[in-house]
């Protein structure tokens, strides 16, 4: 008979100093779990138990919880709560990049989407192109959405699919970091929004470019959707 796993609920927390939230409710966090508190393989609370034991909102508690995960100290399981990975991880480059501004993140985003598209267009496989295709079908049903928050969680998937299908882990690790990052600036309006729907046709004819393994041409199209008048997503 398997048994649920353990919840280490801890000491009470000090509440989040005001003056530097999200530092505060890591230094929190990685006093529960650096005492031996939240021992590692153990299961921490839940984001809305954080936030009102830290006296934060849930933002704030998502925020550290996605630093922590970065650094390896905290692993987010899809349906089955956040788990204690180490007690210790190296997260100073992470941290750094969080101090930078969010046009140095869409730059570098911009980068790496550049050499995703044209990796992808090299050495995608069938199963990558069904993955792009489920991607971009996802985004022609909400490219009508007046919701930034709704369209933006329809639009990742057809960018990150592509990132993967470059088969360079580096790439698609550094690729996802930045576009949530870069996601994030967009929900807060750090970055200035355009029309979502104008550039469907343009997602298309990158897709049959990737399909056609014509890097010239998906690099072209990518470049021309990361244009201003193109109506780039974030």
């Amino acid at each position: 008979m398997s048994r649920s796993p353990h919840v280490a609920r801890g000491v009470p927390l000090s509440p989040a100093r005001r003056q530097s939230l999200v530092d505060s409710a890591l230094g929190a966090l990685r006093e529960q779990i650096a005492s031996g508190v939240w021992p590692v393989g153990s299961r921490i609370p839940i984001e809305g138990e954080l936030a009102e034991l830290l006296q934060v909102g849930r933002n704030t508690v998502r925020e550290a919880i996605r630093v922590l995960s970065h650094a390896g100290i905290l692993e987010v399981r899809q349906g089955n709560g956040t788990y204690v990975r180490a007690l210790e991880g190296s997260d100073l480059m992470p941290r750094m990049l969080d101090k930078t501004s969010p046009q140095d993140h869409v730059e570098l985003l911009t980068m790496l989407e550049i050499e995703a598209v044209r990796l992808a267009a090299i050495r995608r496989t069938a199963s990558d192109l069904k993955r792009i295709k489920a991607g971009l079908d996802a985004r022609e049903e909400r490219h009508e959405c007046k919701s930034v928050n709704v369209f933006l969680d329809h639009d990742v998937p057809f960018y990150t699919a592509i990132a993967e299908a470059s088969h360079n882990s580096a790439l698609s690790q550094l690729y996802t970091y930045f576009l949530g990052t870069a996601r994030e600036f967009a929900r807060s309006g750090a970055v200035e929004n355009s029309d979502q729907g104008a550039t469907q046709s343009l997602h298309h004819d990158l897709y049959d470019a990737i399909k056609s393994s014509d890097p010239i041409q998906a690099v072209r199209l990518a470049q021309a959707l990361l244009t201003p008048d193109a109506g780039r997503r974030i």
